[in-house]
């Protein structure tokens, strides 16, 4: 990896990780039927023309209702997945089964990555989708510092067969306002469609602080935080040679969380030291990408002791 002579302190700290992201959108309530009623996520506010979705007190995905405008060309810049992890394969497979039942239409592969099982969707408005769980980091291999992912096929009714349960079943088929959902998720990652490979590296990697974790899969680049096999993974399938996005639908925003203010405060030096435009309003570090995708950097918020 080509540091660019980053500072000391240019990696981001090992407990990084996702944050919500937000999409804007033409038809909100139908894209509030497609993450709730399909994916299984709760519809946790809704006030005026934005909508939150998640699982618990987790917010997943935020609609922002933008009729005004218009959808981006499929050779630009911007979104290529929001992937959501949930945390066992029961879960997963109720979220496989609920989106399968209710909007068939929207799948569109599935694939075993060694590190993960993952299955594959485009919501209502185009935008990618990824639902999937990670196999445990013990069964994980490096090799010369770099991840081993591989795209094998997964039959996704095989999947359901073996991992989805009575109680699965009745979850995906309840009520979605008052259905018990089964297991959690959270972001696991982000999948952007870039303009060109150096560029994504310069930014993510030597100046945003991520570790190169997989670069040899043609057009794509995986970087993650603490040895996890990708938080943002970039690609040039679609979009080779594309310059700053214009406002459109689609991605709104990306948000990352670091574990303390001292992180954050460190990212910012550090953003500075490379004259990036940042924003700062005392609660979070905004900055956009060389593509004008917008990236949010805020501190994980702090648990009180508990007082007995």
């Amino acid at each position: 990896m080509t540091t660019n002579d980053r500072p000391a302190t240019g990696l981001l700290a090992a407990d990084t990780g996702m944050g919500a992201v937000t999409l804007r959108v033409a038809d909100l309530d139908a894209m509030i039927r497609y993450y709730r009623d399909g994916v299984t996520l709760e519809l946790q506010s809704h006030e005026g023309p934005i909508a939150v979705l998640g699982r618990g007190t987790t917010p997943l995905v935020i609609l922002q209702h933008a009729p005004e405008l218009k959808h981006a060309s499929a050779r630009q810049a911007g979104l290529f997945h929001t992937a959501i992890l949930f945390d066992t394969r029961e879960a997963l497979a109720t979220a496989i089964f609920s989106v399968a039942s209710r909007y068939p239409g929207t799948f569109t592969g599935s694939a075993d990555h060694l590190v993960s099982e993952a299955f594959y969707f485009t919501d209502p408005e185009g935008n990618g989708v990824e639902l999937y769980f990670d196999r445990d980091r013990s069964a994980w291999s490096w090799t010369h510092g770099q991840i081993e992912m591989a795209t094998i096929f997964l039959d996704p009714n095989g999947y359901l067969r073996d991992h989805l349960t009575e109680a699965g079943v009745a979850s995906a088929q309840a009520d979605p306002a008052t259905a018990r959902r089964v297991g959690d998720a959270v972001v696991g990652h982000v999948h952007l469609s870039v303009g060109d490979i150096p560029s994504a590296r310069e930014f993510y990697v030597n100046r945003l602080g991520f570790e190169t974790t997989a670069d040899s899969w043609p057009g794509a680049l995986f970087v993650s935080a603490g040895g996890y096999h990708h938080h943002v993974a970039m690609n040039t399938w679609n979009s080779a040679g594309a310059g700053k996005r214009q406002l459109a639908l689609g991605l709104g925003k990306v948000e990352i969380v670091v574990p303390t203010a001292d992180d954050l405060g460190a990212l910012g030096e550090r953003m500075r030291h490379y004259d990036v435009d940042t924003r700062d309003d005392g609660r979070a570090l905004a900055f956009d990408d060389p593509w004008s995708n917008l990236v949010e950097v805020r501190a994980a918020a702090r648990t009180l002791p508990v007082v007995e």
